[in-house]
């Protein structure tokens, strides 16, 4: 009682430097552990009466001196909780006595004395309940359920009571319960664990109602912003919720770190985010199906508000790191593989928890900005692959440069620049299969299209500078016609000269002479491997994507993003561009002095077509050799074919070197069955229906070399005479070289005349287009 009187209420306010108070408390902490002496000349009493007279009659300046010691309302106050005090039982401090009824009616008999109404009995009741329960050591919780129940009435007063003091006092003993109760709530997951959570409920409620009053029926702010009244309950569990799981979040941040030093030393040890996404996934759990329950009672959406701050609080960890990874690492794809698997765990609980809201759990998603993993390791792959694309071109490149096109660098008669090319896809692939990824088959079709670019680029590379058929045709001489009656009678000795020298009437020859028919060769074996191994390629893919975990039925249906699509297209180009570069490149530039300079020059009979003959079955045997199997067939036609486009330049544009008679027929004839026989090779060559294929112009144009000349010259007069109509009537016109022979066209009629050796073909030259006897 003193102390209430002088020191925590006293009717004249106290100075800090009061030394008579600082002795009462020193005096009143002393009783607590020895009992007073009350003997009437007992020497602690007299400083005890000191003590209290010294306090007790201190006057306001100027006032005359009175001895009122106390402000009454708080000290009757006081008193009344004293006296309410009665209702516990004296040897169980947290048990109510039987009696208490009887104890309600007495205490409640000194309203009148002490100045209190009903009102500020139920406050001070529920503050005696409440701080029994406090100050027991809070083991007795039906105190804390009576005390929560009581201030259920306490609500109901503040609606109505709008006593100044009275406010004051509700206000100093609500705060005091709301502080007690939220230094528990802020950080709920410290305070309750499966042992004590029935009394959570109880403890939100005191915190809750006490915080409602507080801001509804006391604060002016609220009054003032009623229009927009704001829901206090609602807005206090959000704010434990978030202060809770941020507290929770930072203490799992530690233990996940905890847990990386103490694994440093084991093989393959989790990486911290990855440990900590696991141990939010458990705390997201945990906050689900043990306090949701209890605060979506004050907020329906409890579970929702929970994960969101658990996603922004992992979400900035994970932002931080993110920021700072450079290229895809082991770590890298555990944390956000990790984080991905997080966050769909996190949703899936907000929109459980939101399934009966009004806007569907739109609010709480909407707070949840996508962690986006998945688009952060298809991001960290792209730079993967791009970084392997443009290593292995930069390789290409470099080896490429190096290569000779050797035919004896290995059994398979190609490049070893490929050989090794085709290893590094394949580990490209192998590693690609091996990154720890949850999107393979959504991946896949980059790093294919970029591996295929670069064997694109290598087969391009490749064929490039090896020449194609249209630079080893020669260009044709312009026509002349033959001095009638003439036969060129040449010296054996003039004859060798001419296969050295170049005759400067005989058409001219093109091409480039800086690859070997070997080196040639081994390029189209190379390309033609290529091939094949992309097709051994595309199956093994399919092997890496059933064994991948990521991959679905339809990622093997469609075929899409599995196959090389433009590489093989340019191997089969490139093949053709090579193979008929071989062809015309032997027939043309190599044996160009057993074919321009050689046959049919002079005497027909004596440089005829054996040793051209000689001397291409030298180099099919090269080719037989050389190239593989697959695409020897294919070599060799193109080889024949230039031989037959060869045989009928020197019989249509061999220039005024040569001439024929209507009798040197069956010895051509002859010749060119002759240069068939040598690619049939008694059946074992080319087929029968190939011969024939490339044999049809032979067996068209070859018979007008048996036709009169005055039958040549009729019908080249009706063809062209169809061919231009009614203009071709007073001159007939020169036929351009279309380059198809064909009996059927004015030109291959022209050029059969060219070189017919007789007098009538001649005079029809002459007289028609005035052309020259030699150039």
């Amino acid at each position: 009682m003193l102390e209430a009187g002088l020191l925590l209420h006293p009717h004249t306010p106290l100075e800090k430097a009061n030394t008579a108070a600082q002795r009462l408390r020193q005096i009143i902490h002393a009783a607590l552990d020895r009992p007073i002496e009350t003997g009437r000349n007992n020497e602690s009493m007299q400083v005890l009466r000191t003590t209290v007279i010294a306090l007790a009659s201190r006057t306001v300046d100027g006032a005359p001196f009175e001895c009122h010691w106390a402000d009454g309302f708080p000290l009757n106050l006081r008193l009344y909780e004293t006296l309410l005090e009665a209702c516990f039982d004296v040897n169980d401090e947290t048990a109510i006595v039987e009696e208490v009824d009887e104890i309600m009616e007495l205490v409640k008999k000194t309203w009148g004395v002490l100045g209190l109404n009903q009102t500020l009995h139920n406050l001070c009741f529920t503050w005696v309940l409440f701080n029994r329960y406090v100050a027991t050591g809070q083991v007795e919780n039906d105190l804390l359920r009576a005390a929560d129940s009581q201030l259920a009435e306490v609500a109901k007063d503040a609606k109505v009571t709008k006593d100044s003091i009275y406010s004051t006092v509700l206000s100093s003993t609500l705060t005091a319960m709301m502080g007690w109760a939220e230094k528990r709530l802020l950080a709920y997951h410290e305070t309750f664990d499966s042992g004590n959570i029935d009394l959570m409920e109880s403890i939100v409620s005191v915190g809750v109602l006490a915080a409602k009053i507080l801001v509804e029926d006391i604060s002016n702010e609220y009054r003032r912003r009623r229009k927009n009244e704001v829901d206090v309950a609602l807005s206090r569990i959000d704010t434990y919720i978030r202060s809770s799981l941020r507290t929770a979040f930072a203490q799992r941040m530690e233990k996940a770190d905890s847990s990386r030093r103490a694994s440093r030393n084991q093989p393959n040890p989790l990486p911290v985010l990855a440990i900590l996404a696991k141990d939010v996934g458990e705390l997201a759990i945990k906050e689900k199906d043990t306090f949701s329950p209890i605060l979506k009672i004050w907020h329906p959406f409890a579970a929702g508000v929970a994960v969101a701050t658990l996603h922004a609080c992992y979400g900035n960890e994970l932002k931080q790191y993110i920021s700072g990874i450079a290229e895809l690492t082991p770590d890298a794809v555990q944390i956000l593989r990790a984080a991905d698997k997080l966050e769909k765990d996190l949703v899936q609980i907000a929109v459980e928890d939101s399934v009966d809201s009004d806007d569907g759990g739109k609010a709480i998603i909407r707070e949840m900005p996508p962690y986006e993993a998945e688009g952060v390791i298809a991001n960290m792959v792209k730079l993967w692959i791009k970084t392997r694309i443009d290593r292995l071109k930069e390789w290409v490149d470099r080896n490429l440069q190096q290569e000779v096109w050797n035919p004896r660098a290995n059994q398979e008669g190609c490049a070893p620049s490929a050989v090794e090319v085709l290893r590094i896809v394949d580990e490209t692939l192998d590693a690609f299969f091996l990154l720890p990824i949850p999107m393979h088959p959504a991946l896949l079709p980059d790093l294919v299209t970029g591996l295929d670019k670069c064997l694109q680029y290598y087969a391009t590379k490749a064929k490039s500078g090896c020449g194609s058929r249209t630079i080893y045709i020669p260009t044709m001489p312009a026509l002349t016609r033959c001095t009638t009656g003439t036969k060129f009678h040449w010296k054996k000795k003039e004859k060798a000269v001419a296969s050295q020298k170049r005759n400067p009437q005989v058409a001219t020859v093109n091409g480039d002479s800086s690859n070997t028919v070997p080196q040639l060769c081994v390029r189209i074996n190379t390309l033609h491997k290529i091939r094949m191994e992309l097709e051994v390629l595309e199956k093994r893919i399919i092997t890496l994507l059933r064994n991948c975990e990521s991959a679905h039925v339809e990622d093997f249906s469609n075929g899409l993003g599995k196959t090389f699509e433009i590489t093989p297209a340019t191997c089969i180009e490139a093949v053709q561009q090579l193979s008929e570069g071989v062809a015309y490149k032997i027939v043309f530039q190599d044996l160009s002095h057993v074919l321009w300079d050689y046959l049919y020059i002079g005497e027909l009979s004596s440089s005829r077509i054996e040793p051209f003959l000689q001397e291409l079955e030298k180099n099919l045997t090269i080719v037989a050799d050389t190239v593989h199997e697959r695409v020897r067939t294919r070599l060799i036609a193109d080889v024949m074919r230039a031989s037959f486009d060869g045989f009928f330049l020197v019989l249509l544009a061999g220039g005024p070197t040569r001439a024929f008679s209507k009798q040197d027929s069956s010895m051509i004839e002859d010749d060119f069955k002759s240069l068939k026989d040598l690619f049939w090779a008694n059946g074992d060559g080319l087929p029968d229906d190939v011969i024939d294929k490339f044999s049809t112009t032979a067996r068209e144009v070859l018979p007008l070399l048996r036709m009169e000349s005055e039958a040549l010259i009729e019908r080249f007069r009706r063809l062209t005479l169809e061919t231009y109509g009614s203009s071709a009537k007073s001159r007939l016109p020169l036929p351009p070289t279309s380059g198809q022979w064909d009996p059927n066209e004015p030109n291959t009629l022209l050029r059969v005349l060219c070189y017919r050796n007789d007098e009538a073909a001649t005079k029809f030259l002459k007289k028609t287009y005035n052309l020259p006897k030699k150039l």
